[in-house]
């Protein structure tokens, strides 16, 4: 199913129907909601599912020793639902709800490790994951027409409003996490946890004048936190000031395995132009006929010896409309299948 107009305005009447937003709509929004059918869910969501999903609903990073993390149920949970897949989406759900979920919080623990003997140990969150689940339950909800997907939505919708969106520095930012990331005189933001039609959403059904007030600056930041002579953003980046961006501290200077995801989410969120340099940075090695890299280093311009993923070429060509060289993937890792994934939706 595409993200589309009509499919966030069925959100927005099932929300109102639930009790979960303030505002009423209108009788065309109304009728547009109900009206046609949705389009197929992401054609590869039977083999994710059959290689990551485990029977308790537990998602597996074959590419990180096994765990699992909020972010990754996140993943599935938005696949299942636009697959139309109830059984996973509640089987997903229910191990996210009973494993991952804190006490304290309307927020998910980012980590499961199955080798240790406290499975979760780190009590801190993922913002990303958190945005992904409550996405996930709100497109749920209005599918199903399920009101309590639509109220546990809503908990963790204000929880990440009151608890994770920060005014500094003249901008309202998106904290990573709820600790490590605001040490005194900056700010460590990710770009790609900046997942732009749940953000659309989230501001369209709570009204919170945060939502559209980080949305602009988000927006302004993706513009403005580009470095080097690429013009690339990167995984991290420093905010000290309403217009002073680096490359974050403690982190390598890279468009790397992080940022290839801004791309992706500027175009599922109708923002294509905010894409800039990036799309010129990968036509530049398909002219030439080079394997895209894989990540680059905004400073030095030392680029990755190996080529970008076939998940990352998914993103390539739903930008380009074609796809830059790599070689064969058999038996790829889960975050190359969930970029696969989410370029098709």
């Amino acid at each position: 199913m595409d993200f589309d107009r009509r499919s966030l305005m069925l959100v927005a009447m099932m929300s109102m129907i639930s009790g979960c937003a303030k505002a009423t709509p209108t009788k065309a929004t109304s009728a547009k909601a109900g009206s046609g059918k949705r389009k197929p869910g992401p054609p590869g969501w039977p083999a994710f599912k059959a290689a990551f999903v485990q029977p308790d609903g537990r998602i597996i990073d074959t590419g990180n020793g096994g765990i699992s993390h909020s972010e990754g149920q996140g993943y599935a949970l938005v696949l299942a639902e636009a697959a139309g897949d109830r059984a996973a989406f509640d089987l997903i759900h229910g191990w996210t709800e009973k494993v991952l979920a804190r006490r304290d919080l309307a927020l998910f623990s980012w980590r499961y490790d199955p080798r240790q003997a406290v499975p979760v140990s780190d009590p801190n969150n993922a913002t990303d994951g958190d945005i992904l689940i409550a996405w996930a339950l709100m497109r749920g909800g209005a599918r199903w027409r399920d009101r309590a997907l639509l109220a546990r939505a809503a908990q963790i919708r204000d929880a990440i409003r009151q608890n994770l969106v920060r005014a500094a520095f003249g901008r309202t930012l998106l904290l990573p996490g709820l600790a490590g990331f605001d040490p005194p005189g900056r700010v460590t933001v990710n770009l790609s946890y900046y997942i732009w039609p749940a953000l659309d959403l989230f501001a369209q059904t709570d009204h919170a004048p945060e939502w559209k007030a980080l949305i602009a600056d988000g927006e302004a930041m993706v513009k403005l936190a580009r470095f080097g002579p690429l013009g690339l953003p990167t995984d991290w980046t420093d905010v000290t000031g309403k217009t002073a961006f680096a490359p974050a501290i403690g982190h390598d200077p890279r468009f790397g395995f992080d940022a290839v995801r801004i791309p992706l989410y500027l175009m599922l969120g109708d923002r294509t132009p905010l894409i800039g340099d990036i799309g010129k940075f990968w036509k530049s090695y398909m002219d030439r006929g080079l394997p895209i890299p894989a990540w680059a280093d905004v400073v030095t311009g030392e680029i990755a010896p190996y080529a970008l993923s076939s998940g990352g070429l998914a993103v390539v060509k739903r930008l380009l409309g074609k796809a830059g060289t790599a070689p064969p993937a058999p038996g790829a890792d889960y975050y190359t299948k969930v970029l696969e994934a989410l370029a098709q939706l």
